[in-house]
Order: structure tokens, then sequence, then C-alpha cells
């Protein structure tokens, strides 16, 4: 099936390139979407407060996800809810640049850490809590999904509307 999804930026996103992407996201470095329109504006409006410049602009792409029953892409799909999976996963993607972390994953879909979780991953890694604590104080939380496409085949996928 052919769904929407979003991506909130400063700028217009006419041709997707990678080596512009950061590290220490949730789900690596790659190019992220959300199927929430709204969810997109906000990280547009988000963007151009931290960059300084441009305009919120939010790029609509087209997405078969029957690609996600195909074995010629490697897909992580967590549950929409938060698990310990997820949190050492976003945990270990968050620090990459700092311990080498990487995945193979072409395309990750799950919930997006907001800065609560961020604050509960620091707890984390101080040794303050533990992976369970951290799966339990992250459980109550309502996340929204974001996708993540991490390589050119990944992104082959998308289309531009």
């Amino acid at each position: 099936m052919i769904i929407k999804l979003y991506h909130g930026s400063n700028v217009a996103i006419h041709e997707i390139d990678l080596s512009k992407s950061l590290v220490d996201k949730d789900f690596g470095k790659g190019f992220y979407l959300t199927e929430i329109e709204s969810q997109a504006e906000a990280m547009a409006q988000r963007r151009v407060r931290i960059i300084g410049s441009g305009n919120p602009i939010v790029t609509v792409f087209e997405f078969n996800d029957d690609i996600l029953h195909q074995s010629n892409i490697n897909i992580k799909i967590f549950p929409d809810e938060v698990s310990a999976e997820w949190a050492e996963f976003v945990n270990n993607n968050r620090n990459a640049s700092q311990t080498g972390f990487s995945h193979p994953f072409d395309i990750v879909i799950g919930p997006v850490a907001d800065d609560g979780v961020a604050f509960q991953l620091e707890r984390y890694n101080e040794g303050v809590i533990d992976l369970d604590t951290l799966a339990r104080e992250l459980a109550y939380r309502k996340l929204n999904r974001q996708y993540f496409f991490g390589t050119e085949l990944a992104i082959k996928q998308l289309k531009v509307l």
C-alpha cells in the first residue's frame, strides 16, 4: 500500500543526500520521516529555530510499505510502545560517535525519543538506573512513530511528491 510520509526541515528536499545526515540520532545516521504531518511541521519549525535560517517546509514522500515484507532490504520494526530493546537501540545510536556503534538495517521504524526519553537515557548511561528500570520509566510515554532510511537502497524506496 502506498503511504504518505513527511519530512520537516528549513529547506525543501528535492533529493535526499545521506551525507548531510547527522550522527547520534535515535536510529543512527539517516533520513527521518513521520506519518504525522503536524509532527513534521513542528520539526520544521524547530529546525528553523536551531539553524537560524530558512523557512519551515514539509516535504511529502510516497512510500510503498509492501517493501516491508520483502527480503532484499534489511528492516527493523519496533512495536509502537517502548521496550528495553528499543531503549538500548536508541541509546547505542545516540552514542555512536563515541562508541562506533552501527547497525545493519536499511530501514528502521519505531517510536520517537523525545527530551524526556533523553533524560532517562542519560540516567541509564550514568549508571543511575539499569536497562529494566529504563524501560519501565519510558513505558508510560506516548511516542509517535518515525521512519528511518539509512542507505541508498532504502532512499530509492521514497518518491518526492
